[in-house]
């Protein structure tokens, strides 16, 4: 038997610093992942609600979340490192191919010539509404 516990704001335990829980559930991430992009197939080193990391194509990965979100207009932040840590820029969005509300794209260049490059220190953050 599922047990469900109803409250409008928590607070520490010293009855201090409280927060409206409706901020907790609208303002933390939804999914997150960690993952080395330079193998060959790129695993998540460590993860929140994210089932598998696509290689797509050089510097494209696709974050494939395990609870969907409720639509395709959820913010990303990424992050990524190449190349004994020179930074990647990092573009997200394509027309061509958008993302869905079960996989969020990820696309890495190399800063100095725009080529798209796979990076081994790389990460995704998304917020948004779960279904």
């Amino acid at each position: 038997m599922a047990s469900e516990l109803r409250v409008n704001t928590l607070k520490d335990a010293a009855g201090n610093n409280s927060i409206a829980t409706s901020f907790v559930a609208g303002g933390s991430a939804k999914a997150w992942v960690k993952f080395d992009g330079s193998i060959t197939t790129p695993v998540a080193q460590d993860s929140l609600n994210s089932a598998s990391i696509t290689d797509s194509a050089t510097g494209s990965y696709i974050n494939n979340v395990t609870s969907a979100l409720s639509n395709a207009n959820y913010m990303m932040t990424t992050a990524g490192e190449h190349d004994g840590g020179s930074f990647a820029s990092v573009g997200e969005y394509n027309h061509d191919s958008p993302n869905t509300t079960t996989a969020s794209k990820i696309q890495y260049h190399n800063v100095a010539n725009s080529a798209a490059v796979d990076v081994g220190n790389a990460g995704q953050v998304i917020h948004g509404d779960l279904a």
